[in-house]
């Protein structure tokens, strides 16, 4: 019989559905159950594509004597924490502060019935191994603890209560007026410095993780002569990922994490948000450095996310799983005699050298994951080939492989559509259409936001998670502050007024519902979310940048594409609130770093204005020469209703100004003199 969950659409909960487990979604009706029985939560949070919680699953959810246990002691509550990053957020910081360690998924809380957790863990065997205690029993104390030790669970879940609140009041007043300074941008360099892999790239050891919002800060650093470092850390970092197994040799796109130093063997879990993240941060590398190998993972990138990543409806779908028939990985590595069945003798040869095929086994001793081990150029020298039929051979090879991975059993799909993951990659996307003149990756970026206005933006609301193209639950800080930043890089790449009036109104909603008007800051929920234990009010980033350290950058950048004080002020207030951290701890802040930098030293608007036909010509000669963190919009003319700092005098001929805050040049009329103006302009 299938349980409460068979009625949802997260496939994370249809993937328990069949479970004995009496699982209930999170919801009034299982909270005021166990309410009324007096019965503590189990309260289990993870994701479709996550391997533990398969793990768990297998070993403990679809056990049915562990079922019966749970049934009897408990009310049963299954959670996607992509659904609810609200309620992720809290259990994780409570699972903290009970037991001194990082969470993770599978997150496993124990609750009173008003919520406050009394006990925690991640992955529990189903049997004591490894030093975890088994789940069954584990479940059996945690009972008769509840039964007979109430009055210290009240004590302690008051206890808990108190640290969620001081750790939800990050941050200063929002009343501070004191002098902010630069000095948290060296002293981030300096923290990243110190836990740099200067061998291979990265930050300190493993398992190693992109940190896409530091390479942002480091790459936006790299102007200054003084911070050659700084773009060396992230060049190299981005070099090292796309030469390892972190990156998908032959489809494209980046998985979760690498399980070891080198970042050859990934956790092989495919998460939407990661690659928007890295798609924008490559195509900048390729500006910066013109390295063809950055500009080979933005094409294979982009197109491993318009192929198997975006439905039908024009959304991106949320990620795909570790395991494919019940093993991680096993879609995507390779036994000794497979290449040697599919590849002409030629292509052997390059691919084995090239992927280390014929090396030692780097997947469990047992099979082979592709890392590019020897350049292509090395194979090519030590073959005696001309560089040109060595990369025609290996081109050749990469398209067998492929065509017969993809003839295995596939991954499963988390088919659902994220509201702030769908930003991220309509951000990414637009960049590389921007920076590569790709119109077809444009038109991805806008099929998406189109599903995102058609089905998550409703009566001047926005929701947070489509499925079957209908939109449900309250969107998050996230989602707005994500959403705004990807609408000023589709502006960039083809201005529409209608894109900039809807980053207005969800600028407008950050500061009508999220912002904390107190204390500062924005609460990572809206002013009528349900009441939960705790309303965080996120600081830090994680795998995504903070959505406080994103809207304080949007706002601004907002701000001095409007002109509009009120934006400007809204960003200035976000920093601010976070200043007594940044000033004194700003690893982890890099996204609410960037935001001071910006706000000490506004950012360099160029608006281009002139005929259509003429726009598209300057448009095409910048891109390459064009400064990445210029905000430089082309608008032709004849747009009507636009504020005043975009609207400039029509003239005969393509004008350009450029504009540093209040302080604007003399309008250019030729693109030679644009291109010596930008890159005359002095470091920020």
């Amino acid at each position: 019989m299938p349980n409460r969950l068979a009625t949802e659409t997260s496939p994370y909960l249809l993937q328990h559905a069949d479970n004995p487990v009496d699982w209930q979604p999170w919801g009034a009706e299982a909270l005021d159950q166990a309410r009324r029985q007096d019965r503590p939560i189990l309260l289990s949070i993870g994701y479709s594509a996550c391997h533990w919680c398969h793990v768990m699953a297998h070993e403990s959810f679809e056990d049915e004597p562990t079922a019966a246990l749970m049934n009897r002691e408990f009310i049963n509550i299954k959670v996607d924490r992509e659904e609810r990053p609200d309620l992720d957020q809290i259990y994780q910081s409570a699972h903290q502060l009970l037991t001194g360690r990082a969470g993770g998924w599978p997150l496993t809380m124990f609750l009173a019935p008003d919520g406050m957790p009394f006990f925690g863990g991640t992955y529990f065997p189903n049997h004591a191994r490894h030093g975890l205690p088994g789940f069954t029993d584990l479940l059996a104390q945690i009972a008769a603890a509840y039964r007979t030790q109430r009055e210290a669970i009240t004590q302690q879940n008051g206890a808990l209560g108190n640290a969620l609140a001081r750790a939800a009041a990050v941050g200063g007043a929002a009343a501070q007026t004191g002098a902010l300074s630069a000095a948290p941008l060296q002293r981030l360099c300096d923290q990243l410095a110190a836990a740099y892999d200067e061998t291979h790239g990265g930050f300190g050891d493993a398992p190693k993780f992109p940190h896409p919002t530091d390479l942002a800060f480091l790459l936006y650093r790299y102007r200054s002569a003084a911070e050659q470092a700084s773009r060396d850390m992230a060049l190299t970092t981005l070099r090292r990922m796309a030469e390892g197994g972190l990156y998908d040799q032959l489809g494209g796109g980046f998985c979760r994490y690498s399980t070891d130093a080198r970042w050859q063997i990934p956790h092989f879990e495919k998460m939407l948000y990661d690659n928007g993240a890295l798609l924008g941060l490559y195509a900048q590398a390729w500006q910066i450095d013109g390295d063809p190998l950055y500009r080979r993972i933005v094409d294979e990138t982009a197109a491993w996310a318009m192929r198997e990543m975006q439905s039908p409806a024009g959304g991106y779908y949320a990620a795909l799983d570790a395991d494919s028939e019940g093993e991680e990985g096993r879609y995507y590595v390779w036994d000794r005699d497979e290449p040697a069945r599919l590849l002409d003798s030629g292509q052997l040869r390059v691919a084995q050298r090239v992927y280390g095929l014929d090396g030692t086994p780097n997947f469990e001793g047992r099979a082979w994951h592709l890392c590019i081990r020897r350049p292509l150029a090395q194979v090519a020298n030590e073959l005696g080939w001309p560089l040109a039929q060595a990369e025609a051979l290996l081109a050749q090879a990469r398209a067998r492989l492929f065509e017969a991975r993809a003839g295995r059993v596939r991954p499963g799909l988390d088919d659902k559509l994220l509201t702030g993951w769908n930003a991220l990659m309509i951000a990414g996307m637009a960049r590389a259409a921007r920076v590569f003149g790709r119109d077809e990756w444009l038109a991805s970026a806008r099929r998406a936001l189109a599903f995102v206005r058609e089905h998550l933006w409703r009566d001047g609301r926005l929701l947070a998670v489509g499925a079957g193209g209908a939109g449900r639950l309250n969107a998050y800080l996230d989602d707005h502050a994500f959403l705004i930043e990807a609408l000023i890089e589709l502006m960039q790449g083809r201005f529409e007024a209608d894109d900039l009036s809807f980053a207005r109104e969800l600028a407008d909603a950050l500061l009508d519902s999220f912002e904390d008007r107190a204390e500062g800051g924005y609460f990572f929920t809206r002013d009528d979310h349900e009441a939960l234990i705790q309303r965080p009010k996120p600081l830090h980033d994680n795998a995504m940048a903070s959505g406080n350290g994103v809207a304080a950058l949007a706002l601004l950048r907002l701000g001095h594409l409007t002109g509009e004080a009120r934006y400007l002020e809204a960003g200035e207030r976000v920093v601010r609130w976070a200043w007594p951290v940044l000033e004194t701890r700003p690893e982890g802040c890099a996204s609410l770093v960037r935001a001071l930098a910006e706000l000490l030293s506004p950012p360099t608007v160029v608006v281009v204005r002139g005929g259509a036909v003429e726009l598209a010509e300057w448009q095409a000669a910048l891109r390459v020469s064009q400064v990445p963190d210029t905000l430089c919009l082309f608008i032709a003319d004849g747009v009507a209703n636009l504020p005043p700092v975009l609207d400039k005098p029509r003239r005969d001929r393509v004008n350009a100004w450029v504009c540093r805050g209040v302080n604007c040049l003399s309008p250019l009329d030729s693109i030679a003199a644009l291109e010596q103006t930008l890159h005359e302009l002095p470091p920020r």
